[in-house]
């Protein structure tokens, strides 16, 4: 029982440290909260494109997530989810790896389409599948007796887990996200970003190969 407190309670700081990674990255959009304060009312219009980034962001994560709270009813397939769903990760990691460049339909989507903009970015970066392992692992249910769970109770329970799951990630990431867009707009100024502006891609696809990695030995 110790063990798994401790396993459960790591995942759990996994879903947390994987928040302040993607609301630390400029790429989730914190500088476009920057550009918001900047141009309209200061830190009123800085917080309110906080709302709709972090509603973007939470989409994207449930849309990863809820198919698979459906699925890991199945629990006779829990280790072949469990491995499919690491290997899917894997190879993200690795395409993103190869092909670095921001799909073209970004470009499209206007800055005042928060919401819009924040789903999409976060669904092509992956960071809904970079979750999906330690959901997983959070769902397992290899220590049930399957003869006493049923699937309706078990999907219920997922389901919910898979909206904390996201919810604590979204809102990890949009009050990290927040703070360097404060950071910024008050004290370090628009020469930050100029001066170190940096980028987490080749960090983001090694973090894909290696939470899929590390789901794939744990299935």
């Amino acid at each position: 029982m110790p063990e798994l407190l401790s396993t459960t309670a790591g995942l759990w700081l996994a879903v947390v440290a994987s928040g302040l990674y993607h609301g630390i990255n400029p790429g989730m959009g914190w500088p476009l909260a920057v550009s918001a304060g900047l141009m309209g009312r200061g830190r009123r219009d800085l917080l309110a494109a906080l709302m709709p980034l972090a509603a973007g962001h939470l989409a994207a994560m449930l849309v990863i997530l809820l198919p698979f709270a459906l699925m890991t009813a199945l629990l006779d397939w829990q280790s072949q989810i469990r491995i499919g769903a690491s290997c899917t990760v894997i190879a993200f990691g690795v395409f993103r790896l190869i092909n670095r460049r921001h799909p073209r339909a970004l470009a499209r989507i206007r800055p005042s389409q928060l919401a819009l903009w924040s789903f999409a970015i976060a669904t092509a970066h992956g960071a809904g599948l970079m979750l999906l392992p330690i959901y997983l692992g959070l769902c397992a249910t290899d220590a049930l007796d399957p003869a006493h769970q049923a699937s309706a109770v078990l999907m219920a329970h997922n389901a919910a887990t898979a909206g904390l799951v996201a919810l604590l990630h979204a809102l990890t990431m949009v009050i990290t996200g927040g703070l360097m867009a404060l950071l910024v707009h008050a004290w370090l100024g628009l020469k930050f970003l100029s001066r170190s502006w940096f980028n987490l891609d080749l960090v983001w696809a090694v973090s894909l190969i290696l939470i899929g990695g590390i789901g794939l030995a744990t299935a």
